[in-house]
């Protein structure tokens, strides 16, 4: 996101398969960037859990159900962002 908007450097996108999944990957996303120190900002979305934004930031991480992804399609909307490869 570094040159195409001021909001933040990074955006991750993730899916989850239901409201109970987002929700426990938020949660545990929280603890453990907490337990590097790291708060953060905001966060919008929790309770009904279709997107689940988390605000850190230099890195904003969106939590999506599979329908509600499709339909905002974020990389598309921001496709001219560098992608950087994740691995487990």
């Amino acid at each position: 996101m570094q040159g195409l908007t001021f909001i933040t450097d990074f955006f991750v996108i993730c899916s989850g398969f239901n409201k109970r999944q987002l929700q426990s990957i938020a949660r545990e996303i929280e603890i453990k960037l907490r337990s590097y120190g790291i708060r953060r900002a905001g966060i919008e979305g929790y309770e009904d859990a279709h997107w689940i934004l988390m605000d850190y930031g230099d890195v904003i991480i969106h939590l999506f159900d599979k329908d509600t992804r499709q339909f905002y399609d974020l990389e598309l909307l921001w496709g001219d962002a560098r992608k950087l490869s994740w691995k487990n």
